[in-house]
């Protein structure tokens, strides 16, 4: 396992990441207590060092199981978290106030078992941002040694930016990660976030690098979903990662491609995609969500993979999203 700086800072993460979501979730999908404890112990055996949670995650199951894994051990690893979504039933158990904020992170350090969080997230945007307060708070956090470094997920570019610069003309902690989804089906976010991650220094720590289970390798065109498979389960068509959205030309020309790599080098379908992700500019550590062992080691296997810049000219190809105005435009004319 190589290790990777994080943003501007001296801090380093492994290249992978260990998604803990499903960890002690009350579904169909979830890994019980004992699994993801082994699923921990094994990322840590393998040279993983980074693993992320949020407060939300199994209504605070998830960070009370990474909690009870990293003992011992808790200096060797950087551990993330995140806060925004609903707590509880009250009009401030959420949100981006001070209020919140606060009693967040002692929440969250309460069910980590820790007395810092190495990586705090904003999990995502809302109406009204009250950017010199989160950022300023977040800040104190820092200075106050409750928290490490600050991350963001799920804003708009321009949000991204205001943030930052807010900080900066206060001295403040600025973002260090961003978690956004991102993979060969999901490149949307590139026009706006790719060059912004780029000069705020901001490292990508991507969700979702398999697209929602789709680059496994179990689904195939003109075939239904499988049953009891990820994916089959999703109920909303609305949802990116529903086979609705999914299951389209661009989509199984990607997977043709895969397919074809596979063949040539013997690698499976989420090697090749997370090889592919960890060659991307600012993705410094794509986040692995593992249900079982078989699939954790599977996942580990990738940071030994070693794409050629043909077969990875051909995976940027194919997976291309299409250009919308400016975007085109920019790219045309600017020089």
């Amino acid at each position: 396992m190589k290790y990777n700086y994080l943003g501007k800072t001296s801090l380093k993460v492994s290249e992978l990441c260990l998604g803990t979501m499903i960890f002690g979730e009350s579904s169909g999908r979830s890994a019980d207590k004992p699994t993801s404890l082994n699923l921990i112990d094994r990322f840590i055996d393998a040279g993983g060092n980074f693993i992320d949670t949020a407060n939300v995650y199994g209504d605070g199951a998830s960070e009370k199981i990474v909690g009870e894994a990293i003992q011992g051990r808790r200096d060797d690893l950087v551990v993330a978290t995140k806060f925004r979504f609903g707590t509880g039933d009250q009009p401030n158990d959420q949100g981006l106030s001070r209020k919140y904020i606060l009693n967040a992170v002692e929440q969250s350090l309460q069910r980590l078992n820790t007395d810092y969080i190495d990586l705090y997230y904003i999990h995502a945007t809302q109406i009204r941002l009250p950017f010199e307060e989160f950022m300023g708070t977040l800040n104190q956090l820092v200075q106050d040694g409750k928290i490490r470094y600050i991350g963001v997920s799920n804003f708009r570019a321009w949000e991204v930016a205001k943030a930052n610069m807010v900080a900066k003309s206060h001295g403040w902690e600025r973002f260090a990660a961003a978690q956004y989804q991102y993979s060969l089906v999901e490149r949307n976010i590139e026009p706006e976030f790719s060059s912004l991650f780029a000069e705020e220094e901001i490292s990508q720590v991507p969700w979702g690098p398999l697209g929602g289970g789709f680059l496994t390798g179990k689904y195939r065109a003109n075939q239904a979903p499988p049953e009891g498979s990820r994916i089959a389960q999703i109920e909303d068509p609305g949802l990116e990662e529903s086979w609705e959205n999914r299951a389209n030309r661009r989509n199984w020309e990607i997977i043709s491609v895969v397919d074809e790599i596979s063949e040539e080098t013997g690698y499976s379908f989420p090697q090749i995609a997370l090889a592919w992700l960890l060659e991307q500019k600012t993705v410094v550590s794509p986040i692995v969500g593992v249900r079982t062992m078989e699939q954790l080691e599977d996942n580990l296997g990738a940071v030994e993979v070693d794409l050629t810049p043909n077969q990875l000219a051909r995976l940027n190809e194919v997976s291309e999203p299409e250009t919308h105005y400016p975007y085109g435009f920019i790219k045309k004319y600017t020089m």
